[in-house]
């Protein structure tokens, strides 16, 4: 069974930032594409951005120049730096790890944006 377990989001002003955190098992999160997915109220569960075992990154357009994904492999944790947010980017945000073609997901954590 894949375990992801995260930490961070909470509620906070329109332009500020939050960070989110997620950790997995060594021998998943060597091998696994790590992402962050987001699901807002009444719409469909959407990708943020992901990152390769070597660091290569991908996000989606509507978080570019704002958020930041990375990987810290020392510690089997995958990190979202999330700047200059806006009420729009409300939403459960979801660690993911992608292994095999399989997705699992955390449990999921809200971040909140006041504007």
């Amino acid at each position: 069974q894949v375990q992801l377990v995260q930490s961070g989001g909470g509620l906070v002003q329109s332009g500020g930032s939050l960070k989110l955190s997620c950790s997995a098992a060594r021998n998943i999160f060597i091998n696994a594409v790590m992402g962050w997915y987001r699901q807002a109220p009444g719409k469909q569960r959407e990708l943020v951005a992901i990152i390769t075992s070597v660091g290569s990154t991908n996000y989606a357009d509507f978080v570019k120049g704002r958020f930041t994904i990375s990987r810290d492999n020392a510690k089997n944790t995958v990190y979202l730096q999330m700047n200059t947010l806006k009420p729009e980017d409300t939403a459960v945000y979801y660690c993911s790890a992608r292994i095999l073609g399989l997705n699992y997901y955390g449990q999921g954590t809200q971040v909140t944006v006041s504007s």
